[in-house]
């Protein structure tokens, strides 16, 4: 089952409850180690080549790629999380 756009966009952008999953995905034996370290070869990729689609000095509108693939990769998490940290930060579709 899917979760609907406006509930992973609420999830994305609210970064009390998005930091601690992020810290229980990674701490959690439930998760496979490959999901955590894809997990990781996603962020650090994303680090180490910032491309941007929006040049970051156009006022407002350069970050809004990198909140995309920001975004995405929490999306990716999410989806291979156990059933039980979504249950806890509420993420299973009803």
């Amino acid at each position: 089952m899917r979760l609907s756009l406006w509930r992973r966009l609420k999830f994305i952008f609210q970064v009390r409850k998005s930091l601690p999953f992020l810290k229980d995905f990674f701490t959690s034996e439930e998760v496979k180690r490959s999901h955590k370290g894809l997990s990781v070869v996603l962020f650090l990729t994303y680090l180490v080549f910032p491309f941007d689609l929006i040049p970051d000095f156009i006022m407002g509108l350069g970050i809004i790629d990198d909140l995309s693939v920001l975004a995405f990769i929490l999306q990716q998490l999410v989806k291979m999380a156990p059933e039980s940290l979504k249950d806890k930060y509420g993420l299973r579709s009803v």
